[in-house]
């Protein structure tokens, strides 16, 4: 193959990272034979992410190298014992006390920094020489500036490192804690790519972790701010979601709930690939008709996935067998799963990965959200919880799984209101009220919005006993009744005995 050639080959090929969201990020891993810049606070996780690099090295049967100037061996071999990794097959080379941080006293005739830093990078290039890896971690670039004192010397000692390994054919990562004020745009410029890692603290809960690539030469990745974790086992990545990726064909069936007045509601049911909201007061059945469409699923063959944050596993398998589903049966037999999210634990990309874990490895056809209350109370200093909702539901239309939402709404009778307006993301909202008869309260149910599909434009009663739900003929003779205090069509009220 000729030089050309063989020169745009190496440039397409991939070293994989060793995390599977992060070579998603970068489709595929670091383009080979280059030098890449991961800089970011301190806590952030840029050691972890070195040695998993590493350890997927050693995995291909690549060697690898650890250049620690900041670390000690022994404190990067603890930090793969709390994730349960082994070091060998990674050479680790450690300044030493007697190296270049040594006794600036015994420095004559040269200037201290050139030494400390000359006799640092000479240990470096020799131990590259002889150790000969194909995947070379630098930790970190704020000694190697302590070292040399002057930026300019600091800058021409980062262009030599990398002529160095140009040569030597190695993937090199070097680690940077951003200790200057503004960051230094020349090592962006010096870098094949940048990766940036930051941390953001909340007011409640753990702090919340964030990468971006910033840049990449000649290569194709995946823009925007990705959130990801710190677990044993290393850094769990969730890349920023694309919906128009994930199309695929499926059968555009409609899915029943089993409550057959609600069928008749919905003329037939609810459409595979749309979203649903239910609305309405604590406590008048959203959640109840959810699993009734959960367990109908599940009756059926298909897969139901529960994503509930504010009730636990016992309540929710409680309320659905006070009504008569045994929804319970339905999670032993793993159609029906139910993650409960501990609110403040959860991340929208953390959420979007265990939606599509559901999706893509367990075969889910209805998701249900309960509630996008406690969706948003889980995250109330995320300002695009819009968006991100935008793109999941886009998602799952793509996959053809039904979405079902709930929402509460604030009051109990007449006028009631929301905080959360996402209606306009829903195919099909359906609206439940409480209303008052003759001193006795009543639940109703009505479709007031669907975008494909007619549908039955009435009101009907919806009652809830031990034998399950029941929605009822039309509430023809009726007027006024979703204000609450609804009239006979006679003029007589309902509210008065």
């Amino acid at each position: 193959m000729p030089p050309e050639k063989m020169q745009r080959a190496y440039a397409r090929e991939r070293q994989r990272t060793g995390i599977e969201g992060l070579d998603d990020v970068l489709e595929g891993g670091f383009p080979v034979h280059h030098m890449y810049l991961v800089e970011g606070d301190p806590g952030t996780g840029k050691t972890t992410l070195g040695l998993q690099f590493l350890l997927e090295g050693v995995r291909l049967g690549e060697s690898g190298l650890y250049v620690t100037l900041s670390e000690t061996a022994e404190e990067l071999h603890d930090v793969a014992d709390s994730h349960g990794w082994s070091l060998d097959g990674i050479a680790i080379h450690q300044l030493s006390d007697g190296d270049a941080l040594g006794d600036e006293s015994r420095y004559t005739v040269f200037q201290p920094a050139e030494v400390e830093l000359g006799d640092t990078m000479q240990a470096v290039f020799a131990n590259v020489e002889r150790t000969k890896p194909h995947r070379v971690v630098f930790d970190s670039l704020s000694e190697m500036r302590l070292l040399a004192r002057d930026p300019l010397r600091y800058r021409r000692q980062i262009l030599s490192l990398k002529q160095f390994f140009t040569g030597k054919r190695c993937t090199v990562l070097l680690i940077d804690d951003r200790t200057t004020e503004d960051g230094d745009r020349q090592l962006h410029s010096l870098s094949h790519g940048v990766l940036r890692l930051e941390q953001l603290a909340r007011e409640y809960g753990p702090a919340r972790r964030r990468l971006q690539m910033i840049k990449l030469r000649g290569a194709a990745y995946r823009e925007g701010l990705h959130d990801f974790l710190i677990q044993r086992g290393g850094l769990a990545v969730h890349p920023r979601l694309v919906a128009s990726e994930h199309e695929v064909e499926y059968a555009k069936e409609a899915i029943v709930s089993g409550i057959a007045g609600l069928d008749q509601l919905l003329n037939g049911g609810l459409k595979a690939g749309s979203t649903t909201l239910f609305m309405g007061p604590a406590g008048v059945g959203k959640s109840l008709i959810a699993m009734n469409y959960a367990a109908s699923a599940a009756e059926r063959g298909g897969h139901a996935a529960i994503f509930a944050f504010e009730e636990d596993r016992r309540l929710l398998l409680e309320g659905a067998a006070a009504i008569g589903v045994d929804l319970a049966r339905h999670v032993a037999a793993g159609a029906v799963t139910i993650h409960c999210t501990n609110p403040a634990e959860i991340s929208p990309g953390g959420f979007v990965h265990l939606v599509r874990k559901a999706v893509e490895r367990d075969h889910a056809n209805i998701i249900v959200v309960d509630s996008l209350n406690g969706y948003m109370n889980a995250m109330p200093e995320e300002h695009l919880l819009d968006s991100h909702l935008h793109e999941l539901f886009s998602y799952l239309r793509q996959r053809g799984v039904l979405t079902i939402l709930t929402t509460a709404q604030h009051g109990m009778l007449g006028n009631m209101q929301t905080k959360i307006d996402v209606s306009y993301l829903a195919d099909t909202v359906i609206l439940l009220r409480y209303f008052e008869v003759r001193g006795t309260v009543r639940r109703a149910i009505s479709v007031v919005k669907r975008r494909a599909g007619d549908h039955e434009k009435s009101i009907r009663e919806l009652t809830i006993s031990d034998s399950g739900l029941h929605v009822g003929d039309p509430l023809t003779r009726f007027q006024g009744v979703l204000t609450g205090v609804p009239q006979i069509m006679d003029g007589e009220s309902l509210g008065t005995s």
